[in-house]
């Protein structure tokens, strides 16, 4: 056999892993998330400007269609998703998202309150002038071009960029393991600190924030304190504090409205309104009487009435501590320099534009030269033919060919192929004397532009004051005034938890994901026997699953399947009406794509019991609850999962507890908790139970002797047994039979602890919910197939069930966690 010539290199899995995913991240970095330092243009939007450039859209041409545009950059440069393509051409014609657009967009381009822009069939789009500065010189060999995703075209690895475009419109994006988030600031400032820096290399932070403010956003409002700012650019990171913009009138009646016409750069007006008249129904703001929006096309103007004698400064007080008129707005300056990711200074980011001014002005006066001298050299050959014209034709007449004419000219008048070709191309109307004073002024205008090119090229101050003069430049186009007020000194900030009140609340948690609070009140002011009011409205394939009363200051843990645990304060937790269905969770902390909550604990008393979580590969843990006492903006790793693993349920338990793990494949394992020793946060778990080969894990509960154990396979077949059935044991055992997973049932597709008065709400794939009483389900034996629970049309299944939470009832249970 011919020996194989493939090569295997032993490597250890740890370090082939660390080095795939270094690769994968920094893919995404560089071909995604972050800006260039020199552009400052992340590579979809670097996409769009220069196909919009290759398809001729400039300031002053007419506009073609969005769709034409999408097209033009998914067929040739960007294969993605139209959507994206197209969100981000939007986000550059919209005035309140970018500080100077670079896109000028006809038609419907959305709003400050949220509107998604007309689909992309109805809007025109061309470049703004400024934009197309971004793109000067593209065309003179400035910059790299590299192939394109299917080797048929080239696309630029960076653009020229006379703006400042990373520091003037900012930036903000999300990586692997990072993030930026750049401000915007005023052109002229910028240009003005260019300039300082150029006139004085060793100039200080501190120099330059004398020129440069701050930021400067596009929805204006007031920045407050100028330490942040400086903090900031000295180190790269940093937080400032932006406020609305307001202004209090005072009536003839002595009542007193508060205006609102700026408002902080990336808040949604309508939602903004919204929340303060939520807040203001909930009694949370006092004072206000109305508030009403009568924005229109001269400006944002939010008008806010107080009720007579009502303090206006306390109830700016109370919009600024509980709504988005003041926001925060973290600094990242994290940018790719050689495609590498750095977190700059200020003063940094302004070297690296100017470098990249330099490389750009010195590449483009080399492809000047080398044009001026190719056409010098060719002037030079005409002008020998025009000195010796009578000869040259006499010479031209007399041969033969072309080629043997070429010949001559090249040997009789010592001139190159390039010259002679000139030469016999040239027209019998270059032999006009004007014609003939027109190519020698030529040849003179050129000795003299080849002469200051290479004056330049010598000169690294000579390319110091192009870039200079053309900073000088942009700042004259397109310099306007500051619009956001910066304030010396911060205002004094309080703790979150400081401006809430402690309070008994009541929180409904729904099977979809929505959750609410809502006033201890709304369920105990009816006398007994009432019918109880409604917990929530909510859509027709949801229901309340969890209902308890907890304080404000008590907090929610909610687990994902990825094991990642976040935490959530009750007053976190939006407030709404009885009626209303409430706000997704995934809304209030952050979720990635293919990550979705398994499982959620309210906690009153970190201090007591464990937690006690389970995958689907019956890897169990234990962890004390005080493990988990601080919590960490973005959550953290509560479980370790190893490869196809996801957590499936948490449970909190006293310690002395029993546990029953159930399978797909109808197995049930009862033990003590006290089988599982207490492990780190960090700790991956232990066999919880013993499974076959292709079995998982699906549930656990608590084991408690006074309730059923209630199974529902995907065929919707189940039953009841008594949890006195399921004999005690040892973790890691295979445990017994739960329920027969014969043909007719199908596989187990959940396990619940319930009693006679609960409720049941089975899911089934094609949507379809019904909600049965427990007690209408018979308590049989464990090692039985059970009765027919749901019925279900062909090709649809069972996917889940759950203990259902009545909604009209006069009693909540409370938070004794």
């Amino acid at each position: 056999m011919e020996e194989s010539k493939e090569k295997i290199v032993d490597r250890m899995i740890e370090d082939e892993m660390k080095q795939s995913y270094l690769d994968y991240s920094m893919s995404v970095i560089v071909g995604r998330a972050l800006p260039d330092v020199r552009d400052g243009l992340k590579p979809v939007h670097r996409r769009i400007l220069y196909a919009m450039n290759d398809m001729g859209m400039h300031h002053n041409k007419p506009f073609k269609k969005s769709a034409r545009i999408v097209g033009e950059v998914l067929g040739k440069y960007h294969p993605h998703g139209d959507v994206a393509v197209y969100d981000s051409m939007v986000r550059m014609a919209q005035d309140w998202s970018l500080r100077y657009p670079l896109v000028n967009g006809q038609g419907n381009f959305g709003s400050v309150d949220g509107d998604s822009a007309a689909a992309m069939r109805y809007t025109e789009a061309r470049l703004n002038k400024i934009a197309e500065e971004i793109l000067a010189d593209i065309d003179k060999e400035t910059v790299e071009f590299v192939p394109n995703f299917d080797n048929s075209l080239k696309e630029p690895s960076v653009l020229p960029s006379k703006i400042p475009n990373l520091l003037v419109n900012g930036s903000s994006g999300i990586a692997v393991g990072m993030a930026t988030n750049i401000p915007p600031h005023n052109i002229t400032e910028i240009c003005d600190g260019i300039i300082a820096s150029i006139n004085n290399p060793q100039i200080s932070i501190n120099q330059l924030f004398e020129i440069i403010k701050g930021p400067d956003f596009p929805t204006a409002g007031t920045i407050c304190g100028r330490g942040s700012i400086l903090e900031a650019y000295n180190t790269g990171r940093g937080k400032i504090i932006v406020r609305a913009k307001s202004e209090v009138i005072t009536e003839k009646n002595n009542k007193q409205t508060i205006i609102i016409n700026e408002i902080p750069y990336m808040v949604n007006k309508s939602e903004l309104i919204k929340e303060i008249a939520a807040l203001v129904n909930d009694k949370k703001i006092k004072g206000i009487s109305d508030i009403r929006d009568e924005s229109d096309r001269d400006g944002m103007r939010i008008v806010i009435e107080l009720i007579r004698d009502a303090n206006s400064e306390v109830v700016l007080n109370q919009l600024y501590q509980h709504t988005r008129l003041q926001t925060t707005f973290g600094i990242i300056m994290l940018v790719l320099v050689d495609n590498e990711p750095k977190v700059l200074s200020l003063k940094q980011m302004i070297e690296e534009f100017i470098h990249h001014r330099q490389i750009i002005i010195r590449k483009r006066t080399e492809y000047d030269l080398k044009k001026a001298e190719e056409r010098q050299h060719i002037l030079v050959g005409l002008i020998i033919a025009l000195n010796n014209i009578d000869n040259v034709i006499k010479q031209i007449k007399a041969s033969k060919t072309a080629e043997e004419a070429k010949n001559v000219l090249m040997s009789s008048y010592k001139l190159t192929e390039i010259q002679a070709k000139a030469i016999l191309d040239m027209k019998l109307q270059k032999l006009s004397s004007l014609e003939q004073k027109g190519i020698r002024d030529e040849h003179d205008e050129l000795t003299k532009q080849v002469s200051l090119f290479k004056k330049i090229l010598s000169d690294e101050k000579e390319i110091l004051g192009i870039v200079k003069n053309e900073t000088s430049e942009i700042k004259k186009s397109y310099g306007d005034k500051r619009k956001t007020y910066i304030l010396d000194q911060a205002y004094e900030s309080f703790e979150e938890e400081q401006l809430i009140k402690p309070e008994e609340n009541v929180i409904t948690i729904s099977h979809a994901g929505y959750v609410k609070r809502l006033q201890v009140d709304t369920y105990k002011q009816q006398k007994r026997g009432g019918k109880g009011v409604l917990a929530a409205t909510t859509r027709e394939e949801d229901f309340i699953e969890e209902i308890f009363i907890a304080n404000t200051h008590n907090n929610i843990l909610f687990f994902t399947n990825k094991g990642k645990l976040h935490w959530l304060k009750v007053y976190e937790i939006p407030e709404a009406g009885r009626q209303a269905k409430g706000t997704s969770v995934s809304n209030l902390i952050h979720l990635d794509n293919d990550e979705k909550i398994t499982a959620f604990v309210p906690i009153q008393d970190f201090n007591e019991g464990f937690l006690m979580m389970v995958t689907k590969n019956a890897v169990i843990k234990k962890t004390a609850l005080s493990e988990f006492a601080n919590p960490r903006k973005g959550g953290i790793i509560a479980v370790n999962l190893r490869d196809n693993d996801e957590l499936v349920r948490v449970v909190h338990t006293s310690g002395n507890d029993q546990i029953i793990l159930a399978t797909k494949n109808g197995q049930a394992i009862r033990f003590n908790e006290s089988d599982i020793r207490p492990m780190g946060r960090q700790a991956t778990g232990v066999r919880g139970a013993k499974l076959k080969e292709d079995d998982v894990l699906i549930d656990m509960v608590k084991a408690d002797d006074t309730k059923t154990l209630f199974s529902i396979t995907e065929n919707g077949f189940g039953k009841r047994s008594d949890v006195s059935e399921y004999r005690l044991i040892s973790r890691g055992g295979s445990g017994v039979i739960n329920i027969l997973c014969s043909e007719r049932n199908g596989k187990v597709v959940a396990v619940k602890s319930v009693t006679d008065n609960d409720d049941l709400m089975l899911i089934s794939k094609n949507g379809i919910t019904i909600r049965t009483p427990a007690k209408d389900i018979r308590v049989i034996g464990r090692n039985t197939q059970g009765v027919k629970i749901m019925n279900l049309e062909d090709n649809d299944k069972v996917i889940s069930a759950t203990n259902f939470v009545k909604e009209e009832s006069d009693e909540v249970p409370s938070n004794n966690a």
